[in-house]
């Protein structure tokens, strides 16, 4: 990875992150899986749950098309207004300080990354902001050879709803030896 030239605005999100002593940002694998959704979707409407320092945001820009736009939310204050700055010359895109569910004035989503809020406690309203066709991405798992999917020793209940939710078509991607994300496209 460290060959492949890292986006700017990554790497002033990274900035920020260390800076902050924020220590969550999405990992480059995930970033270039984010960037590669965007791209497919041109003219989409694109979201983030969890901006954090903006690190996920900056790899999401990364495949923004002109006509699409971006919008993410943090519940951090300061981090919001640090993030906001990365992207402040970009009128495609608008990150927002609050509760996940202002996503929802802004939806429905061609692509949504979901990193923070939403994802566990109501995973249902999660699926319901995807547009027919929209890519959803949930990161952050760990790898499970088992079917159903474990975690801890216990049936992973939350990433076989996603895996097994009878509006997505999903599957689970290897990120890294020890995390994996699960990918989603919302049935027309």
């Amino acid at each position: 990875m460290t060959d492949r030239v890292i986006p700017p605005r990554v790497v002033a999100a990274e900035r920020i992150a260390s800076e902050a002593g924020f220590e969550k940002s999405c990992i480059p694998e995930v970033g270039r899986l984010l960037g590669l959704a965007v791209a497919a979707k041109p003219r989409g409407v694109v979201a983030e749950s969890g901006t954090g320092s903006g690190v996920g945001t900056a790899w999401l820009h990364s495949g923004l098309g002109a006509a699409a736009r971006l919008v993410t939310v943090e519940r951090d204050e300061e981090l919001a207004r640090r993030a906001a700055g990365v992207f402040a010359d970009d009128e495609r895109v608008s990150v927002l300080t609050g509760d996940w569910r202002l996503l929802e004035e802004h939806g429905p989503f061609d692509v949504f990354f979901c990193d923070g809020g939403g994802k566990r406690d109501d995973p249902q309203r999660v699926v319901d902001l995807l547009a027919p066709g929209g890519l959803l991405i949930l990161d952050d798992f760990t790898p499970s050879p088992d079917w159903p999917p474990r975690f801890e020793g216990e049936v992973d209940e939350l990433r076989l709803f996603y895996l097994t939710h009878p509006d997505l078509e999903a599957t689970e991607v290897l990120t890294t030896p020890f995390s994996s994300a699960v990918v989603a496209a919302r049935r027309g």
